[in-house]
């Protein structure tokens, strides 16, 4: 990937953009490009933490296992996103395995340079510090949905979540623009597979949820919206 790729995908990230040319310069300089194919890992769980990977291309998987094995996926990620959120100015491994489902073209930094670049600079500080504010955010958001909502809620609430994260609005409906089976959205929220078949026919019958022709989910987010009020 030529440099000027490097500077556009970086600029293009939300904890980059109000960076000048120059300071961007210092990130690129440190940075690395890799196409991972389809099912490859960028990680997994337990690995030494040494740096820290952002999406040009593709979609990558976040998920954690049990002792027993069983998958809890955390998150599928896109372009312009990063990830892991955590680990920065600590040693430790990777809390979770990465999977590619989309073959993918990363932009990888060494989190120790990283690091010394963020010591330099207090706006990327403070930007860096706002993108994980809204990820434990989210995982407040998510235990609280298992406390106090019941499955069929949950389902609904994962939907209305993958809008946001995985969404695409084409007129009155989100199209959720990755391939989700239901062992994986079953997986996200620590339910059956056939729990989540049951919710979704029920959803399909009230018009909430579609499918496409290519088999993606479309929803209708101000009718499942409803449901939970």
């Amino acid at each position: 990937m030529r440099i000027e790729d490097i500077e556009k995908r970086l600029k293009a990230v939300p904890l980059f953009k109000d960076l000048e040319k120059e300071e961007l310069s210092h990130i690129v300089d440190i940075a690395q490009t890799r196409l991972y194919k389809y099912k490859l890992y960028v990680f997994m769980q337990g690995d030494p933490l040494d740096r820290v990977f952002f999406i040009h291309s593709g979609k990558i998987k976040i998920y954690k296992t049990d002792t027993s094995g069983r998958e809890q996926i955390v998150s599928v990620l896109e372009a312009g996103e990063m990830f892991p959120h955590a680990g920065f100015f600590r040693q430790g491994n990777y809390p979770a395995h990465a999977e590619v489902i989309e073959e993918a073209q990363l932009i990888t930094i060494p989190i120790d340079d990283f690091e010394k670049i963020l010591l330099t600079n207090p706006l990327l500080c403070i930007k860096l510090f706002k993108v994980l504010g809204e990820k434990i955010v989210d995982l407040q958001n998510r235990l609280e949905e298992q406390i106090l909502h019941n499955t069929y809620e949950q389902i609904i609430m994962l939907f209305l979540r993958l809008c946001k994260t995985n969404g695409m609005k084409l007129d009155d409906l989100y199209k959720i623009t990755t391939h989700f089976t239901n062992r994986e959205l079953a997986n996200m929220i620590g339910t059956s597979r056939e729990t989540v078949s049951r919710t979704i026919s029920q959803l399909k019958k009230k018009d909430f949820l579609l499918t496409d022709e290519e088999g993606f989910f479309l929803v209708n987010r101000d009718g499942l919206k409803q449901e939970i009020l």
